[in-house]
């Protein structure tokens, strides 16, 4: 097990790293020179130059990268160049928010999509299957954004049951989370209809094995059998999509925030890029590409804990 572990934190260090300098060498083949588009086109060329010089612009690549490579180490992310701040601190003061908006997103898809995947694959062929099917499909297909437009639309300005825009009072928890409802309703969405269409296929094929069929033979209750044997077994899939979908999730995250004027990772990422702030944009990004690859070694961690069959192997 702790060969596992290492193994796989190795495999996801790597991967960030090598992320890292593939996002760097990215930046560095944008058009433009970067200190002329931060300090903008009637900067003097000695003032450009002092900016290029201060800011290590003016080195090969390689050493750039390196230099680059040891601030994230120790946590240093750069300066944001319009407020003149730590990036990491900038990232941390929202990156909760999104964190929290993600996690209520595929709590709500699990909550909703693994009992509604359960129960049509033990009535297949019933209405409640065909209808379950529709409804999953419906939900794959509409987009974050305008599911979350549909709800803001519905729920906020007709109705007035919700909020329309922001995060809620901060030290609030209950007005926080009353701002996270439709936000987390329409990021998740798509992910109820994708997770119950999955657990339905699982569940129907480990419902053919033979270990249903010897449970059965003993006297076992069908809701023991599906829940307790089958429900186990056929899991392991869903968690390992679940990895994946808290990355995917995240990305989507971003619009989410924007439609719904959500301070977050994402609403930062979007501003970084629409005032052209590299250092908030590459610190974000970075940020983003490790939040997925540790979603994803939860995911391994969670699955080898859950089915002996993988500890094993």
């Amino acid at each position: 097990m702790f060969a596992f572990i290492a193994r796989r934190a190795l495999l996801i260090f790597i991967t960030v790293l090598g992320a890292i300098i593939l996002l760097f060498i990215l930046f560095q083949f944008m058009p433009g020179d970067m200190a002329t588009i931060l300090l903008g086109p009637r900067a003097s060329e000695s003032l450009v130059e002092s900016y290029r010089a201060r800011m290590g612009l003016d080195q090969p690549v390689h050493i750039q990268i390196v230099r680059y490579l040891a601030n994230v180490l120790r946590g240093d992310l750069g300066t944001d160049v319009l407020n003149h701040l730590p990036v990491s601190s900038l990232i941390m003061n929202v990156l909760p928010n999104t964190i929290i908006l993600a996690f209520s997103a595929i709590f709500m898809a699990c909550l909703i999509g693994i009992p509604l995947g359960v129960f049509s694959a033990s009535n297949q062929g019933s209405f409640f299957d065909y209808l379950t099917g529709l409804l999953s499909i419906s939900m794959i297909t509409v987009p974050h954004f305008l599911a979350g437009i549909l709800l803001l639309l519905i729920f906020a300005v007709y109705l007035g049951w919700f909020p329309a825009m922001g995060g809620g009072q901060s030290g609030d928890i209950l007005n926080q989370l009353y701002h996270l409802v439709l936000p987390a309703t329409a990021l998740g969405l798509g992910w109820v209809g994708y997770i119950a269409r999955l657990t339905r296929a699982t569940v129907l094929e480990e419902l053919r094995a033979d270990y249903v069929r010897t449970a059965r033979a003993k006297g076992l209750k069908e809701r023991i059998v599906l829940y307790k044997h089958v429900l186990r077994c056929s899991i392991i899939p869903v968690i390992a999509v679940i990895g994946v979908g808290f990355g995917n999730l995240m990305g989507g995250a971003v619009l989410i925030e924007i439609v719904f004027h959500r301070p977050g990772l994402g609403y930062m990422i979007y501003k970084a890029i629409s005032t052209r702030n590299f250092p908030v944009l590459q610190g974000g990004l970075i940020v983003a590409i490790f939040l997925y690859a540790l979603a994803n070694f939860a995911a391994d961690l969670s699955y080898v804990y859950i089915d002996p069959r993988v500890r094993g192997e």
